[in-house]
């Protein structure tokens, strides 16, 4: 009898096989990071960078659509992945660039701050894997 367990549904591939998974664990990762991190921020100290605190809320919810992508998979979900690491690496573009010309705009960092470099870049490389690794699972 062959083993369905690990099988996608019917009509769905898989994207969460060979380094795919490793893509879904980091991205699982940064959900966890972005989330508590503005969770905490926003509860106890908006006052003090509500754009910032807000821009890591959002990054949460960006990392936790993709994440959820990738585990569902299937030709919709990759699109939509596809579509969500573009505007993710746009975003953390726009944000890098922004702390660097404007940093008085933010008076504490946000995940995308600097591109990612408290996250130790991950958050500007891994739009990018994520990218090339969808395109491949075409």
């Amino acid at each position: 009898m062959p083993d369905t367990t690990s099988a996608a549904p019917r009509g769905r591939k898989r994207l969460v096989s060979g380094p795919g998974l490793l893509l879904v664990w980091l991205y699982g990762v940064m959900v966890v990071g972005a989330l508590s991190r503005s969770a905490y921020q926003i509860s106890t100290e908006f006052d003090r960078a509500p754009l910032a605190y807000s821009l890591s809320g959002a990054a949460a919810l960006v990392y936790a659509f993709i994440t959820y992508s990738l585990v569902r998979g299937g030709e919709t979900a990759r699109r939509a992945a596809l579509v969500c690491c573009a505007a993710e690496l746009a975003g953390v573009l726009a944000v890098g660039t922004w702390t660097l010309v404007r940093p008085e705009a933010f008076p504490d960092a946000t995940v995308w701050s600097d591109f990612g470099m408290g996250y130790l870049f991950i958050p500007v490389i891994l739009p990018i894997t994520g990218m090339l690794w969808l395109r491949a699972k075409r």
